[in-house]
């Protein structure tokens, strides 16, 4: 029971951005087949035997029983109306683009019996976080304490534009990336890549504080506030406004549509239908009333979630900002109290998975394999340069960019670094990785509970609230660009339907489209980190007279 519970939640902490394949599939329970005994074939003694008559009675009821059998079972097999349209669009749609988004880099080894998979949108996502830590002379490094005493609120100014606080947009920003990744992808990772895996997710993190700061400096670069005074920013704006100043308007407007269709479709699908559908699940299984009636569910939750995006970033950050540590806290301190337990076993752990990095005993492609595998699920992970969080921090009250480009690097190093480090070490000190019957999620099951038998219990509940707390996050980076598209006056058009989606995704379970919007999420990173490559010279500008300016003491700290 505590390791179904497990499972549920886990599955509600989605990514939006993983690959169906990611998440693996459980076994269907055996069932006996019983077979019949003389003693039961045989009439009891002071029964008669059937008459000729009774037996051809019954013979033809016999006969008739198959037929009555199929049909219930060709009524029950028969896709509905929902079912047929979800299988077309999954053909004509999500494989076409599944084909392009997913296209193997590695190609050349395909034939090979361990050939390696490299995703064409991974490999792109990790070339622009190389680049831009070299384009930004290692600002994950340099700003990284800085961050943490802006973040704190050393520096902050209530006159300064802007909505919400440093802190309230690095937790909405965050209740959207921390998730299933975190959880599932790192022992999937570890499952297929082995221990080492761990190691280059953290150095894949690690490259992505780079890419988040350039994209969130660039949010706030290009923010603008629209008639009702709301603070607007992120890819759709720096891409069409940002190229235009490069005399590439043509270009920008061309990503910035691009980007914001696909963030709609996301935000309905991936941060929205899977959310509330796997909240359902879960919920059903606990209070029985709503797995009977998974539209009373359907409502409430639409219900409130609508108090909160109602009220604008301002609540959605609120919100967050109370939720998101909490529910961070409680999964480090049951990792924490795992490793404490095997405290002895953590510096061989370590020694496990920087060993395994570089020689793997037993994984398809060798050290090039345990590479691909800890990059691929890191960039599942975090998000760096998918171009989402900034639409975030642009709403945070600064009057300079650069800083809250500061702060966004601390997603990565707490999504990645912390929680999935946190994740890795638990599965190798437990030797949970070793268990051949468990993968992903059972992984990770096995292994908190080892130690912690009742925690999945605590993990439904939190579970719960992470998936609420991803809905209202991605509502309001759908409602962003839908405003980009269609004016401020539509906004409240796009929450109506967003909560619809909600509703719906309660009470449908439709796979098609939940793939195309993951998709979707992952296709945003396109169009951003090529318009973030060709404005990397402006971000490099500003930080390096930001750097001046705080190295010379013209920033001064609150008292």
């Amino acid at each position: 029971m505590l390791r179904s519970l497990f499972v549920i939640s886990a599955l509600l902490l989605s990514a939006p951005v993983l690959a169906q394949e990611d998440v693996p599939e459980l076994p269907a329970p055996a069932t006996e087949e019983v077979a019949p005994t003389e003693e039961s074939s045989a009439p009891e003694q002071g029964e008669e035997a059937p008459t000729a008559a009774e037996d051809a009675g019954s013979e033809e009821v016999a006969s008739e029983v198959p037929d009555m059998a199929e049909d219930e079972a060709s009524e029950e097999s028969a896709p509905t109306a929902f079912e047929k349209w979800d299988g077309f669009f999954g053909k004509a749609v999500v494989g076409p683009l599944a084909a392009v988004l997913f296209w193997d880099a590695w190609f050349w080894d395909n034939s090979t019996p361990n050939n390696i998979a490299f995703p064409i949108v991974v490999l792109w996502l990790v070339f622009g976080a190389c680049f831009f830590t070299l384009r930004m002379n290692f600002i994950n490094l340099r700003g990284f304490t800085h961050a943490i005493s802006v973040t704190k609120g050393d520096y902050d100014n209530p006159n300064e534009t802007g909505e919400i606080s440093h802190f309230q947009a690095l937790s909405a920003a965050l209740s959207a990336t921390v998730g299933l990744g975190n959880i599932a992808g790192v022992a999937i990772a570890v499952g297929v890549g082995g221990p080492g895996a761990v190691f280059w997710m953290v150095v894949a993190g690690f490259l992505g504080m780079s890419s988040k700061f350039t994209e969130c400096t660039l949010g706030q670069m290009y923010r603008i506030t629209d008639d009702k005074g709301n603070v607007s920013g992120g890819p759709m704006q720096y891409l069409k406004t940002g190229l235009a100043e490069q005399g590439r308007a043509g270009l920008g407007k061309v990503l910035a549509v691009i980007f914001a269709l696909m963030c709609i479709g996301g935000s309905f699908g991936g941060g929205n239908m899977f959310q509330a559908n796997q909240s359902a699940q879960l919920i059903g299984e606990i209070v029985p009333i709503f797995g009977d009636y998974p539209w009373l569910y359907g409502i409430m939750l639409a219900i409130a979630v609508g108090i909160v995006i109602i009220g604008g970033i301002k609540r959605i950050g609120a919100a967050a900002a109370a939720i998101v540590p909490v529910m961070c806290g409680i999964y480090v301190l049951a990792g924490l109290a795992v490793l404490i337990v095997n405290a002895s076993a953590v510096p061989a752990a370590f020694g496990t998975i920087i060993s395994e990095a570089f020689s793997p005993t037993s994984v398809a492609g060798g050290a090039i394999g345990v590479l691909v595998q800890g990059f691929r699920r890191a960039a599942f992970s975090n998000e760096a340069g998918v171009g989402s969080a900034s639409i975030a921090h642009s709403a945070a009250a600064t009057e300079e960019p650069v800083r809250e480009g500061i702060v966004s690097l601390l997603e990565p190093f707490i999504d990645t670094i912390i929680v999935c480090t946190m994740t890795g070490l638990v599965v190798v000190v437990t030797g949970a990785y070793q268990m051949e019957e468990s993968n992903g999620i059972l992984m990770t099951a096995n292994a908190f509970e080892t130690v912690i038998p009742w925690f999945p219990i605590v993990l439904s509940i939190a579970a719960v609230l992470f998936a609420f707390s991803t809905m209202i996050s991605w509502s309001y980076y759908g409602e962003r660009c839908w405003t980009s598209l269609f004016g401020t006056g539509s906004s409240l058009v796009y929450k109506i339907v967003f909560l619809f989606f909600a509703f719906l995704g309660s009470v449908f379970s439709l796979g098609s489209v939940l793939d195309f919007s993951d998709l979707m999420i992952l296709g945003m990173a396109f169009p951003n980190i090529l318009g973030c490559l060709l404005l990397s010279g402006k971000v490099r500008a500003a930080l390096d007279t930001y750097m001046s300016k705080l190295s010379s003491g013209e920033f001064k700290k609150n008292a």
